[in-house]
């Protein structure tokens, strides 16, 4: 077992601050993601979103495969298409992520399958959003200043969404995903119970631009 000593430390970050977990927006799929993500605000919100973090597993591929889910092909490519180059990066807790994929040979496959960059980190999500403005610094060409110019898109709160939060970023929560909701993980179906919890009780998300301390 592979254990997410990121997500395990985090954890009492979350007790306290609840609504670090909640997503500025929220799709059903892959599919609904709006292209560019900045539509997601327009009228009510002012965001400049000049970059994007994706999660792989349940978001655009089944998990433990590298290949877009057939039906969010097209999808996938106007998303590349919006954000070229480096400005579309792939953040996975298996591939790229040194204590699980340490020859980096599944982060390879994945940008072999993809076109995409894969980031290569040792932290785990929720713990990786240094690694991730590391990144985004060292290519310039993305323009990225300020991780409220980032967005976070996956399908688990208490890693994706709560890492877009800690962050200052966007992050848009692809709900339903990939697999069916009787396939989903014990901590997947509990996330979806938190997120209603924490709706009913008007809470927030993370202002994007102020990071959490």
């Amino acid at each position: 077992m592979n254990l997410n000593l990121s997500g395990t430390l985090n954890i009492f970050k979350l007790i306290a601050r609840p609504s670090l977990c909640l997503p500025h927006h929220t799709v059903s799929t892959f599919n609904d993601l709006p292209i560019p993500l900045n539509k997601a605000f327009e009228g009510h919100r002012k965001a400049d979103i000049r970059a994007v973090v994706l999660d792989k597993d349940d978001c655009f591929a089944k998990p433990h495969t590298n290949e877009v889910h057939h039906p969010y092909e097209e999808r996938f490519e106007e998303l590349k298409a919006a954000y070229p180059g480096r400005r579309l990066l792939i953040v996975s807790n298996t591939a790229g992520a040194t204590s699980y994929d340490r020859s980096l040979a599944l982060a390879q496959e994945l940008e072999k399958a993809t076109g995409l960059p894969v980031l290569s980190h040792a932290t785990k999500k929720p713990g990786c959003g240094s690694d991730i403005m590391d990144y985004f610094k060292q290519y310039p060409e993305t323009g990225v200043s300020h991780p409220s110019q980032v967005a976070v898109v996956g399908d688990r709160l208490a890693t994706d969404m709560m890492m877009a939060n800690m962050m200052g970023s966007w992050g848009f929560w692809v709900k339903d995903g990939v697999v069916a909701p009787n396939e989903k993980s014990v901590l997947s179906r509990l996330e979806w119970r938190v997120a209603a919890f924490l709706a009913a009780r008007n809470c927030h998300p993370q202002d994007p631009r102020s990071p959490f301390e």
